[in-house]
């Protein structure tokens, strides 16, 4: 597969450093939102409103449970991967961003809603899980250098969350975790011709014809073997 090399106007440039300094700062802002959360419950157990499957009163939950947290240690594990992943999805992915952030912010709790165990699940994993699931197969489908290095910095820095999808550590919603990896991975392929950024185009490139081959001086096809 041949990787595209991306234009340095683009990359750049400094819109594409507003950019992240922006996608920073709103990461940050909602890493400072649960800890504002966090301080202010302190002992108030506000744990209770995470969702509780299959029963009506913790369908609250489903938009409530990302933002609650079991303690500060909790809360501790799931910032900085939220700050990471959240920079790189809006610095990378900004259009797909606004459909993949609700959805896997949504989507894993009406899944574990609908099926998990039960008990009370709540904390942000589910939107660290969504996040790493979408920039890591997004990396192995594009031909983009950022996206490829994202992937393989996500890989390195999270490839062990790779347990949490499977039921092997007491007090852990694993399904929560699983959810949200599906539909990352099945996101990242569905919005894989979104956010593609400008390429360097070669000169040769603008002497092939529509069907990507290129040609000779006489305008024939040229067949490589």
């Amino acid at each position: 597969m041949r990787v595209d090399s991306l234009d340095p106007a683009f990359t750049r440039s400094a819109k594409a450093r507003d950019n992240f300094r922006l996608a920073a700062r709103l990461s940050l802002g909602f890493v400072g939102l649960l800890w504002l959360i966090a301080l202010l419950g302190w002992g108030l157990g506000l744990e209770r409103f995470g969702v509780h499957p299959r029963q009506w009163i913790g369908l609250p939950g489903i938009l409530a449970a990302p933002l609650l947290h079991v303690g500060f240690k909790h809360l501790i594990a799931n910032s900085l991967p939220l700050l990471v992943l959240g920079t790189v999805m809006l610095q990378l992915y900004p259009t797909a961003a606004f459909r993949v952030l609700p959805a896997i912010y949504l989507g894993p709790g009406v899944a574990v809603w609908l099926f998990a165990r039960e008990g009370i699940h709540v904390g942000a994993s589910g939107l660290v899980y969504g996040l790493v699931s979408y920039i890591f197969v997004a990396g192995l489908i594009r031909r983009d250098r950022r996206a490829i290095a994202a992937s393989l910095l996500v890989a390195f820095l999270y490839g062990a969350l790779v347990w949490g999808v499977l039921p092997v550590k007491y007090g852990v919603s694993w399904e929560t975790h699983l959810a949200a990896a599906l539909i990352g991975a099945l996101l990242a392929i569905a919005m894989r011709h979104r956010d593609n950024p400008p390429r360097i185009r070669y000169s040769w490139e603008d002497d092939q014809d529509e069907s990507g081959q290129p040609q000779s001086a006489d305008g024939e096809t040229v067949q490589r073997s």
